[in-house]
């Protein structure tokens, strides 16, 4: 398995013949530095957490330029459909959708999802979720979305048993590095941790500092990857 990291929450999953960008938030990104052609390049699927703009990102543009396939939730797969996505598949909390080569399950997060279109209208866009994916070649991988510190993670871990999980820990809209570290220690038995959500807008933390710290002994799982390039797994 082959991953890249784009910054802000934004990753791009290969395993097996499928490429998978999760959150593509790649224009107005200000860590993305890459080309967005390159980064969609071969794309299959987008996986998208929540309604927010920094999440939805690029979808549209990239799904109805390739005709991959799009999961989220039944909110965002029929506002996608009205922005003329024709290959969205949706899936309610705890629902799974099985590709060829991997699977992917909406669980819960803590946040808010909408988007607010040009003219100024906030359109609800269901409740956020994570996602975890089940890859036959690779770790299975927990991309936490936006959210806060709950006790149901524990569930997560029983039922999945993530080994790579992206955790934001940027404050604010989300939980911050101090509580985020709570969650990875206290539920889960992650081999890597990959810290998201940081330093994208002057409200967040600057970096993952915080995060680095609050994970004492387990610091040694943390992974910060250098943007834009891409690591096996």
């Amino acid at each position: 398995m082959k991953i890249t990291y784009f910054g802000h929450s934004a990753f791009r999953i290969e395993t097996g013949s499928s490429v998978i960008l999760v959150d593509p938030f790649l224009t107005g990104n200000p860590h993305f530095k890459g080309d967005v052609a390159e980064a969609k390049k071969g794309v299959t699927h987008i996986a998208i957490s929540h309604g927010h703009s920094d999440h939805v990102g690029d979808a549209i543009a990239i799904a109805k330029e390739t005709g991959c396939k799009v999961v989220a939730n039944f909110e965002i797969y029929t506002w996608l459909g009205q922005k003329g996505v024709e290959t969205a598949e949706f899936a309610g909390t705890g629902g799974t959708v099985s590709f060829d080569d991997f699977s992917v399950t909406l669980t819960q997060a803590f946040h808010s999802s909408s988007f607010t279109e040009e003219d100024g209208r906030i359109v609800y866009l269901g409740m956020p979720n994570g996602l975890v994916f089940h890859c036959k070649d690779g770790p299975t991988v927990y991309h936490m979305g936006d959210t806060d510190i709950f006790g149901d993670m524990a569930l997560i871990e029983e039922l999945h048993q993530p080994k790579l999980a992206m955790v934001p820990v940027g404050d604010r809209f989300t939980m911050g590095g101090a509580v985020a570290a709570v969650a990875c220690r206290r539920y889960f038995k992650f081999d890597t941790i990959i810290p998201i959500h940081w330093g994208t807008m002057p409200i967040l933390d600057a970096n993952p500092d915080k995060f680095k710290e609050a994970m004492e002994g387990d610091a040694g799982k943390v992974l910060t990857p250098v943007i834009g390039e891409a690591f096996e797994v």
